[in-house]
């Protein structure tokens, strides 16, 4: 019986020690694995948790504190760093996070994926593939520093400081009040020279004659629809007619004003018009009335008229250096803004910012301001130091153009809203009174006394943001006469 006990004991010892052999062993206490575990980092996010309570030992209390004095210490230094990093530019940032990485070992201070990086982890971290074949390779960088140098940044946009495309315009006017350059959404150019209208077609660079006004008239303003099948001309005598482009026909004539019609806007069916007799004509083209508005308010000739993006409010620029806000269930003006002190012509709606217009004055003002139209305030003024004869958003950024005349003649890009000068382009030898954008938004044409029609590609594209590009057929053949 005892034998068979004894070799029953020997047994069961055998196989418990088998198994114990087997298996890992746990205690009861917590030991984290330190040998991978970023301590700045650790130091950072202990000294970030809120305070002890009141009840802690003096003891603890006195080491917390001297934890978190170490880690703002580290923090400010750090920050200093990335301070002086920003301010001299991005090669110099990014030597100061190479030298981080390499010398303190810190990683630009960005955790893991984790979002706490390995602190205070039981196991060791799992070894990445990157670091794997960090190993295997000759580089002197640590694995920090290779994503940071292979990671990709940002394209910087070149814009172009001469045209890429230039037209001859012979006869074109160099009047401040006149609108004789417009750009439809079917990528023709419609041009008013002299008594006579051209379309020049941008993508085979056609030219067509669409009218002629006779010896006794003069054109003085264009505009496109919507759509871009139908053109308004404003002549010197006060018509307003409307042209079916593909037709080269005139499809009808619209009286009312009794002086020139220098500027002319669309919105749907509705055609506003102004003109030196100082009226502004709300014209619905379905209509057999020549008009079914007439408003009044300005003392001195119309010079620059814009429908906002929403097509509720008309924006009205004259010779009196006012600018008024018009809505359409009322004669006069909503809103009514005085700061200008020179012709009102340049106007333009922001396509981003509900309710946000600008515009420009003329010689003796050389001001771009900024208004609120939904409050009434005035939101900004910048002054150019020449006379601003046009104004355009870009569709695709929170940018815009602008075109001058006295005395620098020049184009400037602006970024909104910091309005810092992103390129000044130059080129014309006179004012720079015409200004029209392509239908995509990455290129625009100017038009000035020097006869000339100058093509930039100022705006990126739609499809590609910090591509600078035209989008659009134009053919690779040499400047050429629009007429």
């Amino acid at each position: 019986m005892n034998s068979t006990d004894n070799s029953l004991n020997n047994s069961l010892n055998d196989s418990l020690n088998s198994s114990y052999d087997s298996h890992t062993h746990y205690s009861d206490r917590f030991i984290p694995s330190r040998s991978q575990s970023n301590f700045t980092m650790s130091d950072s996010l202990l000294s970030s948790a809120p305070p002890t309570s009141t009840g802690a030992s003096s003891h603890n209390g006195n080491d917390h504190n001297q934890a978190n004095t170490t880690a703002a210490s580290t923090s400010s230094a750090t920050g200093a760093d990335a301070a002086a990093g920003d301010a001299s530019g991005g090669g110099n940032q990014l030597l100061s996070s190479l030298l981080k990485s390499e010398l303190l070992e810190i990683g630009g201070g960005v955790l893991d994926e984790n979002g706490g990086g390995n602190m205070m982890k039981f196991k060791m971290p799992r070894e990445k593939h990157s670091d794997a074949v960090k190993l295997n390779t000759l580089s002197p960088i640590g694995s920090a520093s290779h994503r940071l140098l292979t990671s990709p940044r940002k394209a910087t946009r070149k814009i172009p400081k001469v045209p890429f495309k230039v037209l001859d315009a012979p006869a074109l006017q160099d009047d401040f009040y006149l609108n004789l350059v417009d750009w439809s959404s079917l990528n023709v150019l419609a041009v008013g020279l002299g008594a006579c209208v051209y379309l020049w077609s941008a993508c085979t660079s056609k030219v067509t004659k669409l009218c002629d006004l006779g010896p006794e008239d003069v054109v003085t303003s264009v505009s496109w629809t919507a759509r871009g099948t139908h053109l308004a001309v404003g002549t010197n005598l006060g018509e307003t007619q409307i042209w079916e482009a593909s037709k080269c026909k005139k499809i009808r004539t619209m009286r009312g004003h009794s002086a020139r019609v220098g500027t002319m806007s669309w919105m749907g069916h509705t055609l506003a018009s102004g003109s030196r007799d100082r009226l502004i004509y709300l014209r619905d083209v379905r209509a057999k009335e020549p008009f079914v508005t007439k408003l009044a308010g300005h003392k001195q000739e119309v010079c620059g008229l814009k429908w906002s993006a929403d097509e509720s409010q008309l924006a009205s620029g004259g010779n009196d250096n006012k600018l008024f806000i018009w809505n359409l269930q009322s004669s006069q003006p909503q809103l009514r803004f005085n700061e200008h002190t020179a012709a009102v012509k340049a106007i333009a709606w922001s396509p981003h910012q509900h309710g946000l217009l600008c515009s420009g004055g003329g010689t003796a003002d050389r001001c771009i301001r900024f208004w609120n139209t939904l409050t009434g305030t005035p939101l900004n003024c910048i002054d150019t130091g020449s006379q601003v004869c046009n104004l355009q958003w870009s569709k695709n950024c929170n940018e815009l153009v602008s075109t001058h005349g006295y005395s620098l003649n020049q184009i400037i890009l602006w970024r909104y809203p910091t309005m810092t000068k992103i390129a000044t382009l130059t080129g014309h030898t006179y004012r720079v009174l015409y200004l029209a954008m392509s239908p995509d938004g990455s290129t625009i044409v100017t038009g000035a006394g020097d006869e000339t029609l100058r093509f930039w590609q100022v705006f990126p594209d739609s499809t590609a943001p910090n591509k600078v590009s035209n989008g659009l057929l134009f053919p690779s053949s040499p400047g050429s006469i629009v007429r």
